[in-house]
């Protein structure tokens, strides 16, 4: 499959966010044993790109022989996109809407999911490239927003990033979003903190049964 056929049949992307590397490796396998495949790993924009570039390519390189799909997040810049492929980035995720790096992302022949809020910024993102639009902050629009907006906008793939729980994640894909990224409802840092990769595990897998 192709990296888009990929995150599209995972749906659950999950945002490791502001995690040193053992953690991130930790958590990532955590996660791939509760069956999730897709990990996310933001961008600080307080600190060197290789605070970001060093976790994609130590999980990638850790995870190398399992079916994982590691994709950079927070990116604002070209650079960024650059640094994230460089590092063995498969997918680029964005919390605005960004011609340059979506039209950078598709350059390098990565899968552009970047974020919109209005019909306007979802129909630009979708003009200029982008494989997937990220609806931003989901938690706020609410399923009934994006129910709305793909009534005129249908044709355009969708995703719901922001408060997505396993209270509401179905209504979010019976709104018509093709998947979901989700962070500290599944990365729970008090488990974290005390090392309960176990529980991270049974999160993930409650989610993928939410889904299936």
């Amino acid at each position: 499959m192709t990296t888009l056929e990929e995150i599209l049949d995972g749906k659950i992307i999950t945002i490791l966010r502001g995690l040193d590397k053992e953690t991130t490796l930790k958590t990532a396998d955590a996660l791939l044993k509760g069956g999730i495949h897709l990990i996310e790993l933001p961008f600080d924009q307080t600190k060197p790109l290789s605070y970001t570039t060093d976790k994609i390519q130590a999980v990638c390189e850790h995870l190398k022989s399992e079916h994982v799909l590691v994709g950079a997040g927070t990116v604002l810049t070209a650079a960024q996109v650059q640094a994230a492929h460089d590092a063995g980035a498969s997918y680029i995720i964005t919390p605005t809407t960004c011609r340059d790096v979506i039209e950078k992302t598709k350059a390098l022949g990565m899968v552009a999911m970047p974020g919109a809020m209005t019909p306007t910024e979802i129909e630009q993102c979708y003009h200029w490239g982008a494989d997937i639009v990220k609806i931003f902050p989901s938690d706020n629009l609410g399923p009934a927003y994006i129910k709305a907006v793909r009534g005129p906008l249908g044709y355009i793939p969708m995703a719901a990033v922001g408060g997505v729980d396993l209270n509401n994640i179905q209504d979010f894909f019976k709104a018509g979003v093709c998947s979901v990224g989700i962070g500290g409802n599944i990365v729970n840092k008090k488990m974290l903190e005390a090392g309960e990769y176990d529980k991270i595990t049974e999160l993930a897998k409650a989610y993928i049964e939410k889904i299936q």
